[in-house]
């Protein structure tokens, strides 16, 4: 468990390799404030073509929790790489313990002590859980009595996490996203690390998972592990940092702040080099006497959610609320033919879609933009403009081939238009920070002039700004005419942009009404208790 956290076990403690230099007690630990258990200085990356990190610097102490911020593309992600073991910096120096370290790969990292748990989870899904936790440092023995182990010890995890339900022999593949996050915590905490990156860890949580989550991070400061954590969302800083370092355009614009004491304004001043307001755009309303752009009867796909019926208008924005595993993701999969329905009818503009065709329903106008873009939505290795036009293809077809040229011209005009950056249309979207990515996915269906547009968790993991500007776009299509329905963790996000919300709870609609009606209060008392709006 985690309070059986030794660095010394290690048998790379720090460097390159098993003949790395290292400090001599690694499972010494400075609590003091005279050197921070983990320094970097004046860290210099750059590829070709792109400066990413023009001379950082961040420190942790022991038992605390600094907090990164920063705009999707400020270095953030490159700055996790260098640390973690994945890439080598140009320049700088990192430290820990006061004494020069440099990790060649990710498993020396790991050996030092600093783990990652990475917002996109690189578990295996046909592994067991506790496969997943052990992966690459299994118990030094055989047969049964190594498996036996592993269960054990994953199992020990997983109740100090406050998940004890999970089964250890439970494939990965079948869990949920929260849990497969926790999962990923248990294999950070199997490593006996002193220094532990969270990048978004709450992302897929409800308000439970975050509630857990904060206290095992709790937990690991009072033992001594220095977190450093990655959140677009500001409000959770108050709540679980110490201090705060901002990254703007690949430096460190500010470091050391107080977490608690340093106003959000400022945050956002320096995440941004300009003043935003945290505001939704104004909702005009639907235009009297609409017409019905998706019609949905009594809709199930037999496990998740069950009699979903309701109606969305020609401009309106529905916005789904409930907790993560509530079947909202479901309801949009089984609305766009991604999932097939047991019961019930889809209709766009009073044509029914046929149950289960994804091809159907892209047919009828409609568009989904998935929870999980990296691995539902993009072709990561595509380029901008492939992953823009892969729905409209016979757009650009003549005689049997593409017209490349007027594929990548159509496709600058939207990525322009969307102040999608950067504005190269050649690059790979893996490339792309993630509210770029979340515009090229946007822009995928803006191409086909799509008439209702599906849209599951729009701004996760997107910085502030970003998430101003896919606002004003939502409400921008809205006003041309496009039917929306947006699904949000977020309450406030779900109240702010939407003109009517359906609040779920276990795979039932338990509220419908104009959002002007109900609260952030009744939302929540709504999902966690049941009770009447």
């Amino acid at each position: 468990m985690a309070s059986d956290i030794d660095a010394s076990r290690h048998d790379i403690p720090f460097g390159e390799g098993a003949d790395a230099e290292g400090p001599d007690d690694p499972g010494a630990v400075r609590t003091g404030d005279d050197v921070p258990f983990l320094q970097m200085r004046g860290i210099v990356k750059a590829f070709p073509g792109v400066r990413a990190l023009g001379g950082v610097d961040l420190d942790v102490r022991a038992g605390e929790v600094h907090c990164l911020l920063g705009q999707n593309g400020a270095g953030k992600s490159t700055l996790i790489k260098i640390l973690s073991g994945a890439q080598p910096p140009d320049e700088g120096q990192i430290l820990l313990r006061g004494e020069p370290v440099r990790f060649a790969s990710p498993i020396a990292a790991l050996k030092a002590g600093v783990a990652t748990i990475y917002q996109e989870l690189d578990l295996v899904p046909e592994l067991s859980v506790a496969e997943n936790v052990f992966l690459g440092h299994e118990f030094d023995t055989a047969g049964f009595t190594q498996r036996r182990e592993t269960v054990r010890r994953t199992t020990e995890l997983l109740t100090s996490l406050g998940h004890p339900e999970i089964s250890a022999h439970r494939e990965v593949g079948r869990l949920s996203a929260a849990k497969q996050q926790t999962v990923s915590m248990c294999r950070a905490m199997s490593h006996d690390s002193r220094v532990i990156i969270m990048d978004e860890p709450s992302a897929v949580l409800d308000q439970d998972e975050v509630s857990t989550l904060f206290q095992m991070i709790r937990d690991l400061t009072a033992q001594g592990v220095g977190i450093i954590y990655i959140s677009h969302r500001l409000e959770e800083i108050r709540l679980v940092g110490d201090r705060v370092t901002v990254l703007k355009d690949g430096v460190s614009v500010a470091s050391g702040l107080s977490a608690k004491d340093t106003p959000t304004s400022e945050l956002i001043r320096l995440m941004t080099g300009r003043s935003i307001s945290y505001v939704f755009p104004d909702r005009p309303g639907v235009p009297e006497g609409a017409e019905v752009a998706l019609s949905v009867e009594n809709l199930s796909d037999g496990a998740r959610f069950r009699g979903a019926t309701f109606d969305v208008h020609a401009g309106e924005v529905l916005g789904i609320a409930g907790l993560v595993g509530a079947g909202r993701s479901e309801i949009l999969e089984t609305i766009f033919g991604a999932r097939r329905a047991r019961t019930g009818s889809v209709k766009v503009h009073g044509e029914k879609v046929r149950s289960g065709s994804v091809k159907a329903a892209v047919r009828a106008g409609m568009g989904l933009c998935p929870e999980e873009r990296k691995s539902q939505g993009l072709l990561l290795d595509q380029s901008v403009s492939d992953n823009i036009t892969i729905s409209s293809l016979k757009r650009f077809s003549r005689l049997g081939f593409l017209d490349d040229r007027r594929e990548r011209r159509e496709s600058s005009k939207l990525v322009n238009s969307l102040d999608l950056r950067p504005r190269d249309v050649n690059r790979a979207a893996r490339t792309l920070s993630g509210g770029n990515q979340q515009k090229a996915l946007l822009a995928r269906w803006l191409m086909r002039d799509c008439r209702v547009l599906l849209l599951d968790e729009p701004t996760r993991g997107v910085d502030v700004g970003a998430r101003s500007e896919i606002y004003a776009l939502i409400r921008d299509l809205a006003d041309r005419g496009v039917a929306i329905i947006v699904v949000s963790s977020d309450v406030e996000e779900v109240l702010g942009l939407a003109d009517r919300v359906l609040v779920v709870r276990e795979g039932s609609v338990v509220h419908e009404g104009a959002a002007e009606t109900i609260t952030e209060h009744d939302v929540l008392n709504l999902v966690m208790e049941g009770g009447a709006a």
